[in-house]
């Protein structure tokens, strides 16, 4: 049985963690704000960046969309059965179930593509960490370390090492394997299609067109500049959507971690009360019984 002393120690060393967890809960807390509004002020112009390429591309010849330089970009190509995905988790653990759901939910997908070779792209320490351990992955790119501070730059370099990747393998195509925040309470893992874009925007976004759109300058030209724009747009929305349910995750988590924490410690408070109880009522008979002897 533990010592007074010894449940001291616990509930004083519990009270610490308390405080860390609930730290970390408040800056979770002020940081998501600000990441659900990069996500709010972002996916409009997603969104139209999207409209843009299928209208243009929409207007455009079939034989000038063919004769393009990145017109493999656009539609799926004969099948080379070679993938590529990107695979993005957090930096960082205390957060709950959120960087295993995002493994888990690759290394299925991969399981159920193994008749294809798999070029990962890993982003976020903890994907990174899982999959260089796996014997005969072939990891092209790998990035951590940009969470939560992510910026247009890392998106930018992801999508030049994806383009580059696309291009050398001669993919059939890019997916994307990450976490998307849907709110505080739910972040929803999400498997879509980056490449090619025609395919995937065409099955998403097929009701959302623009008519009569005079385009400058010339629209072969202009949806060459457009498409690795689109890529890194995507890219970086996603890297948002990411970071934010991180962060959503985290915070939920240290809440939960918190709220143990203080019924740990009215526990352990109650223990050592207890404790104390019987031992006043061990010392109070002794003296009654030396009392009695005495007399």
């Amino acid at each position: 049985m533990a010592s007074l002393r010894d449940i001291r120690k616990h509930i004083k060393a519990v009270k610490n963690i308390k405080k860390i967890t609930y730290a970390m809960k408040m800056v979770s807390s002020a940081r998501i704000k600000k990441a659900q509004n990069q996500i709010l002020s972002f996916k409009p112009y997603a969104s139209h960046l999207e409209d843009v390429i299928v209208s243009l591309k929409n207007e455009m010849d079939e034989d000038d969309v063919k004769n393009s330089k990145l017109y493999r970009f656009l539609r799926r190509s004969v099948n080379t059965f070679s993938m590529g995905i990107v695979v993005v988790s957090g930096d960082k653990g205390l957060c709950g179930s959120f960087n295993n759901s995002i493994i888990n939910s690759a290394v299925k997908f991969i399981k159920q593509n193994k008749e294809k070779k798999i070029y990962l792209i890993t982003v976020g320490k903890k994907s990174t960490d899982f999959f260089k351990k796996i014997k005969d992955m072939e990891v092209y790119y790998q990035t951590y370390n940009i969470f939560p501070k992510v910026n247009y730059i890392h998106s930018s370099l992801i999508t030049s090492k994806i383009i580059e990747m696309y291009d050398k393998y001669n993919l059939d195509e890019v997916r994307l394997i990450y976490s998307e925040f849907k709110s505080m309470v739910k972040q929803e893992i999400k498997n879509i299609t980056l490449l090619p874009v025609i395919d995937y925007i065409e099955e998403n976004y097929s009701e959302r067109l623009f008519e009569d759109f005079y385009f400058e300058p010339q629209k072969k030209e202009l949806l060459e500049n457009l498409i690795p724009k689109y890529i890194n747009v995507n890219i970086f929305r996603m890297l948002l959507e990411n970071q934010a349910s991180e962060l959503a995750a985290r915070m939920n988590a240290m809440e939960l971690a918190s709220k143990n924490a203080g019924e740990l410690i009215e526990e352990l408070t109650l223990r050592m009360n207890k404790l104390r109880q019987a031992q006043i009522t061990t010392e109070l008979s002794e003296i009654v019984s030396g009392a009695n002897a005495i007399s």
